[in-house]
């Protein structure tokens, strides 16, 4: 067949490759001393990873049948491991089954952590925890990370007519998903090995004694591979064996357990913690200051040194405004579940009614967040990745060599020991953290100046500018994007209700007739949508949330969880009456 011909043609073109890259290494270094390890293995794995990207790239190119080029890698994404889809129906008890057992074994593989790493490492998507529901130094380190990368890119390639494929035909969104899936291993790579290579240092005590740095390295990454796919195929457990998406259940779960423990954690802040917010002033013994909003409080009140004249001067303050986990930051999460919540009920209801059974009518919903979550996910997971290179650009041994964007101020640069751009274009694009960030400097300069380091208001107001401006913009591009890839679109509503055997009073029963009508309304709510949920969540990171999460994961979680019980019901219904699963689009 052509597609195996070009199959064997892409090989040796990646053997040509990595045969090139081995021959030059040796010969430019053949004078170097290769008892050291840790060079000769970053090499092997980008010159590895480059040799699949061009494999990759020689499958699509060399396909020479019919339709997308994309169809070049179908062999490989035909054989490619993935979660078999059932066959019939799955009953409503094994689909709650499988999506809670799912989610304890996230949580149990989020305290699995990595073996031979280092306790000296540095977590450069600190920032990004809660919306990459992953856990520092575990194997579920890198989390959803890859697979929201991964989506961003298909849907940017598709939306640009990049990908030649049409997502409404069952062949063409089969590769689609596939290749996909092919993309979500690279990322895994490419997000693993300059955080191995850069941050995630191997432990002396294991390793260096027994097989080097270099292996030592390779094996965190080897972990790192596991874990993270590991996480793709829960995913699609979820997906396929149970209710809602894995990858929201898992942003949830992370975010809701952020939220408790910044709530009513009694882990005391420690001494150093409590000198860096200046809390020395207040109570005596300030570093055993409980860490959650409500006890923190009350430890504050019940322990003022100096009595009510301490509350009114500095406690009050404290209380409601300073960080870790001030009032404000409580009242403000507490805002959001019912900004979200009356959000998600606010909807655009379209009558139907049975083109056959008289007097059967209902309803198509069309909510105001249309869209759903997933445009601030991908949006903050884009970010999250601008954060991470501009930091490896920054001070990374070797990266920051390369010419004219290595360890260039302009692109970002940062403290040292910090993980949070100081300045340059990765700050101004970087989340802003609370109103520390922002309102208390711009209120009183000389009191909370220390919180923006050596930044000006002008600086100051440019970031909240840009930071808003990109988190709404990016979301309506997503949201755009995403319900074309999802069947969301006029074009592919028109085809489920008519399918069903619905139609609009007043109107034929005809899908270009349902589309021109259902184009008067989900194009403007889609970027209402996006706009909505972007505002939002920048607007819920610059009041600021509980715990060490933020306003974007907090919007997710509740509107996650909205969703989640809604797709429950909508399970039950289906479960007690089967004729409603053609509506719904099941089996």
């Amino acid at each position: 067949m052509a597609i195996e011909r070009d199959y064997r043609k892409a090989i040796w073109v990646a053997i040509a490759y990595l045969a090139t890259m081995v021959i030059l290494y040796f010969w430019q270094w053949r004078d170097a001393d290769f008892t050291k390890f840790a060079d000769i293995s970053l090499f092997i794995l980008i010159a590895l990873a480059i040799g699949i990207s061009f494999f990759l790239i020689g499958m699509t190119i060399t396909y020479a049948g019919e339709g997308s080029k994309l169809y070049g890698l179908k062999p490989l994404s035909d054989r490619w491991p993935a979660v078999k889809k059932p066959e019939g129906h799955v009953r409503f008890r094994t689909k709650m089954l499988w999506t809670f057992g799912i989610l304890i074994l996230y949580f149990f593989l989020s305290n699995v952590t990595l073996y031979g790493l280092s306790g000296e490492s540095l977590d450069i998507f600190s920032e990004f925890r809660a919306i990459l529901a992953g856990a520092n130094g575990s194997l579920m380190h890198l989390g959803i990370g890859p697979i929201v990368t991964g989506s961003i890119i298909m849907q940017l390639f598709s939306g640009a007519k990049i990908i030649n494929l049409d997502l409404k035909k069952s062949d063409d969104k089969a590769i689609y998903q596939g290749v996909q899936k092919v993309l979500v291993l690279v990322m895994i790579f490419v997000e693993a090995i300059p955080q191995v290579y850069g941050y995630l240092e191997p432990s002396s005590d294991k390793w260096m004694g027994s097989i080097g740095e270099g292996w030592a390295r390779i094996v965190i990454i080897g972990q790192l591979v596991f874990g993270s796919y590991l996480v793709f195929l829960m995913d699609e457990v979820i997906s396929k064996w149970g209710i809602g998406s894995g990858i929201s259940m898992f942003i949830a779960a992370g975010v809701s357990q952020s939220i408790f423990q910044g709530t009513l954690s009694w882990i005391p802040l420690g001494t150093k913690t409590a000198e860096q917010y200046n809390l020395d002033r207040l109570v005596d013994n300030a570093g055993a200051i409980p860490a959650g909003t409500l006890p923190k409080t009350w430890y504050i009140l019940d322990n003022l040194s100096g009595g009510i004249r301490d509350l009114t001067s500095g406690g009050f303050e404290t209380i409601f405004l300073s960080p870790p986990n001030p009032l404000v930051a409580l009242l403000s999460t507490i805002v959001i579940f019912f900004v979200v919540a009356f959000a998600e009920s606010t909807q655009i209801e379209l009558p139907l009614s049975h083109a056959k059974a008289r007097g059967a009518r209902g309803r198509y919903p069309i909510r105001l967040i249309y869209a759903s979550n997933i445009p601030v996910i991908l949006m903050s997971a884009l970010l999250a990745n601008i954060n991470m290179f501009s930091l490896l650009l920054w001070n990374h041994a070797k990266i920051s060599t390369i010419p004219v964007l290595g360890h260039n101020w302009r692109l970002g640069f940062y403290d040292v020991g910090s993980t949070a751009p100081a300045g340059g274009l990765a700050w101004y694009v970087s989340r802003v953290n609370g109103l520390q960030a922002w309102l208390l400097p711009l209120i009183n300069w000389d009191r909370y100046s220390g919180y923006v380091g050596d930044h000006e208001y002008w600086q100051i107001a440019v970031h909240v500018v840009v930071y808003v401006g990109i988190m709404a913009i990016g979301s309506i591009l997503f949201a755009k994007f995403w319900i074309e890839t999802t069947n969301m679109g006029p074009e592919s509503v028109a085809q489920q209700i008519q399918s069903s055997g619905m139609r609009i009073p007043g109107f034929r029963r005809d899908p270009r007739v349902l589309k021109k009508v259902l184009n008067r309304y989900i194009p403007t709510v889609t970027v209402i949508s996006g706009a909505f949920v972007g505002l939002l969540a920048a607007l819920a990171d610059m009041v600021g949330t509980v715990g060490s999460t933020s306003g974007t994961g907090v919007l997710l979680t509740v509107g996650i969880i909205i969703r989640l019980y809604e797709q429950i019901g909508k399970e039950q219904m289906m479960e007690m009456h089967p004729v409603l699963r053609g509506f719904f689009g099941r089996e």
